[in-house]
């Protein structure tokens, strides 16, 4: 009997034996099977998150970011005890125990399983488990992956410490409303660093660990509350907070940015506007797309956010009192069901949701608003983020509108709105609500420093949130007669000097298209006339003749040296500006004029950080040679030694300057411009007034602006370079000199000095003085010839009426300071006009 028994034990012994062992063969066979072709867990140690990428502005402050994924990166030594405590009771309570897998766990939840029949499957992965999946597998639900997750933990937590697998953790997590890891979900929900969380806080972020979706803080705010408190409570359990500071945390409401108790960070931030998504396209065509928005680069703009206010101000007035001027009222073309307008609440949320710009802020902020009731001498409206229920806008407001009152404006209109106060900037007692609209017409700003590139302010147009078109870079418009400079430029560089004349009369070309008889814009002719003359009133037909003696291919050579064309057409018509370039090209241009002829590359950027800190471009070149000297001689600044390339020749450069100082001064923008310090630039009217252009320098600030309609047509006969776009420069170049200063321009070495008639071109004693005395800078060591006429090859008829030039007409007046000015005759359409196309 008792061999029977141990026999049967015996046997019994040996079946579990095999058993076991075939258990154990058939588990070890199938971790062997899955764990041949696994991804390494060694990519981990290179992990590289996608992050945001960030610009800043000069002072460090952020204007900007940009992401695919809302992540900032944090090790885990800067992330508090509270919040690694928080993830790890909601989530892994053994995580610091365990192997990598939690047997408790599993046992558990496959129990729980069990008893629900299925209906209650909760998971059971680890927090190291979960990093595998996020890192190197997918999200299927399937018992291959669960076996793959497990085999990558335990293999996981054989390379790295708890503290790494803990950080991997904390960086990738998806927590809802775009935020990747801890660092942003802190401020996406709190508008708080991660030391600034309180445990509540942390405990709700935790809890989103496992249903990011469904636990909002507004929609779902039981859920939310009630999983918050579960997470507290394991934390106390657990011992990582006591007792006092669970009963408190837990009868603190959920108060986020999304239930409005919070103020979003965002909001800290200026809207998102020309200059910083230009950067973007940018930075994206040199690194790509993936990196720009992945790759948690720092970017330090060069922007000057002052001067970029007083840039998108000066344009967006203009444009609106051209627009105001057509009478015409367009609205927004937005509408919100007429039903909503009974009740408050109901149409608030339906203006919240209307798609109109808010980023205006041209004498205030611009509120988008519904019109709630029309009567016969107001306009009764609700407006978006005030407290009264509605405003009134009186008849007398809108008199500037054309057409019957009646027929503009209906219940239902989405329009905008400020508030017109006795202050500036909607600041004072408040005079009255006042309509707004976006003009249709649209242009361009741009201003940079002539001798570094950097562009201190861009705007592409009236509202970017309106349109995100950037008409400074990517708007392909005719510059007209603000090309002109580069005719002469050419010239000047080929022998030409200032007082060269050049006849100004009929041409008649033939061209495959018939016989192009071009004028001036005045109509009329005023025969041999020096290069200075020409440019001041911008004369088309000396222009012409002119492009035609040089050789076209010298002007397109030149052009293109100067980076306004990649290639131009050898068309004499392109002398006058009839190819298309863009504000940004023609600016960056002008700057090398007034920087004396090296080349200048405009930027947007001065340096580019990777997610390291490591500075992977940087715009400025130039060497210091004496930076690193700790104390310099008082009143000595630092050498800069510049390498830039001199693209053309510093006397060209000059005398071209002092040249375009005289359109300012008494040529086609003289009506316009008026600043405390030595101005020089160019108009510019496009055939038809279809574009209008300013675009000027002083010795530090080159800007320019050009007003059109996207679809070119006609401004009207009263649409001048100067008219429009003058003001606009105006406007910002008096905040600019006073942040950038500015002073004559430098005048070269090789400079020598003659008095000539800037009338006749005629050479002039030295001790000649008078309104028509010009003293021109000439090459030394080069005898100017003086009396030779060029007419480009045209014959110029013999009994052809020329105008008398405006010197008959001048005549000297005492000025306010007692100094004596030289003042021509009223403007008339010829010499406001910049030329053009003809």
């Amino acid at each position: 009997m008792l061999r029977f028994i141990l026999s049967f034990l015996g046997g019994i012994f040996s079946m579990l034996t095999l058993g076991l062992a075939m258990a154990a063969f058939t588990v070890g066979g199938i971790f062997y099977m899955y764990g041949r072709d696994l991804p390494s867990y060694e990519v981990l140690a290179q992990y590289q998150p996608k992050q945001i990428s960030r610009i800043y502005n000069g002072e460090g402050q952020i204007i900007d970011e940009f992401a695919v994924e809302r992540r900032l990166f944090t090790p885990a030594a800067e992330i508090p005890e509270v919040v690694k405590h928080a993830f790890v009771a909601a989530e892994d309570q053994n995580f610091y125990t365990h192997p990598g897998f939690d047997i408790q766990g599993i046992i558990a939840a496959g129990v729980e399983a069990v008893r629900s029949r299925g209906q209650d499957v909760r998971g059971a992965s680890t927090i190291t488990q979960q990093v595998m999946k996020n890192f190197l597998l997918s999200s299927d639900r399937t018992v291959e992956r669960k076996i793959k997750e497990l085999i990558l933990a335990v293999r996981i937590e054989g390379a790295m410490d708890k503290e790494r697998i803990l950080e991997l953790y904390l960086n990738e997590i998806f927590l809802g409303q775009n935020s990747y890891g801890v660092t942003a979900a802190a401020l996406t929900y709190f508008n708080a660093t991660l030391s600034e969380l309180r445990p509540a806080q942390a405990a709700y972020l935790a809890a989103l660990a496992q249903r990011p979706g469904n636990l909002h803080p507004v929609r779902q705010y039981e859920d939310a509350l009630n999983r918050r408190n579960y997470v507290l409570r394991r934390m106390w359990e657990d011992g990582y907070i006591d007792e006092a500071t669970y009963r408190s945390e837990r009868e603190t409401p959920l108060t986020t940015v999304q239930s409005g108790d919070i103020e979003s960070f965002r909001s800290a931030l200026p809207p998102r506007d020309y200059f910083t998504d230009e950067i973007r396209r940018q930075l994206s065509a040199r690194y790509s797309e993936e990196e720009f928005l992945s790759g948690g680069l720092a970017i330090r703009a060069t922007i000057d956010p002052d001067l970029q206010v007083r840039a998108a101000h000066a344009l967006q007035r203009q444009l609106e009192n051209y627009d105001r001027g057509q009478g015409r009222w367009r609205g927004t073309g937005v509408t919100i069901p007429v039903e909503t307008l009974e009740d408050e609440a109901a149409w608030r949320e339906a203006l919240a949701n209307a798609d109109v710009a808010r980023d205006i802020t041209l004498d205030g902020t611009w509120y988008p608003a519904v019109v709630l009731s029309v009567a016969d001498q107001a306009l009764t409206l609700g407006v978006q983020g005030r407290e009264e229920s509605s405003v009134v806008v009186p008849r007398e407001d809108i008199s500037w509108i054309s057409g019957n009152f009646f027929d503009n404006f209906a219940p239902g209109d989405v329009v905008h709105v400020r508030r017109m106060t006795t202050g500036e900037d909607g600041t004072g007692d408040l005079i009255r609500w006042t309509l707004r609209q976006v003009p249709e017409v649209q242009g361009a700003f741009m201003a940079m420093d002539v001798n570094t590139g950097r562009v201190i302010a861009m705007q592409g147009g009236f509202s970017y949130q309106d349109s995100v078109f950037n008409r400074a870079t990517q708007a392909m418009r005719q510059p007209g007669s603000s090309f002109k400079p580069f005719v002469y430029a050419a010239a000047l560089d080929s022998g030409y000097s200032p007082a060269t004349i050049v006849v100004d009369a009929p041409i008649e070309i033939n061209t495959p298209q018939g016989v192009w008889r071009p004028q001036n814009s005045s109509n009329q002719y005023y025969g041999p006339t020096p290069l200075r003359t020409g440019i001041e009133q911008s004369r088309n037909l000396m222009t012409i003749r002119l492009a035609q003696e040089i050789g076209m291919d010298t002007v397109a050579a030149y052009a293109e040296r100067f980076g306004v064309y990649d290639d131009m057409n050898q068309v004499l018509a392109n002398s006058l500006g009839a190819q298309e370039t863009t504000l940004f090209r023609i600016l960056a241009a002008y700057s090398m004029f007034a920087n004396g002829g090296e080349r200048v590359e405009p930027t947007l950027v001065d340096r580019v950080q990777d997610r390291f800190g490591n500075t992977i471009y940087r715009h400025d070149q130039r060497m210091c040679t004496d930076c690193a000297v700790p104390t310099l001689a008082r009143g000595e600044a630092p050498a800069i030694v510049s390498n830039r390339d001199r693209i053309m020749n510093a006397v060209t450069a000059y005398q071209l300057t002092s040249m375009m100082e005289g359109v300012v001064q008494r040529g086609t923008a003289s009506g316009a411009i008026n600043l405390p310090v030595p101005i020089a630039g160019k108009t510019g009217t496009t055939n038809d007034a279809k574009d209008v252009w300013f675009v000027g320098f002083s010795s530090t600030i080159a800007a320019g602006c050009y007003i059109g309609f996207d679809n070119p047509r006609s401004l009207g006969r009263s649409a001048y370079g100067s008219t429009l776009c003058g003001p606009v420069f105006q406007e910002f170049m008096q905040a600019a000199i006073s942040e950038y200063g500015g002073g004559a321009f430098d005048v070269p070495e090789e400079c020598q000095f003659i008095k000539i008639d800037r009338f006749t071109g005629a050479r002039l004693p030295d001790s000649a003085s008078g309104p028509n005395v010009v003293s021109e800078c000439f090459r030394i060591g080069e005898e100017p010839l003086f009396g030779i006429t060029f007419d480009g090859g045209f014959e110029m008829s013999g009994d052809l009426p020329l105008v008398d030039e405006v010197r008959a007409a001048s005549r000297n007046v005492t000025t306010s300071t007692g100094g004596t000015a030289t003042v021509g005759p009223r403007a008339t359409f010829g010499t406001l006009s910049s030329g053009g196309l003809y």
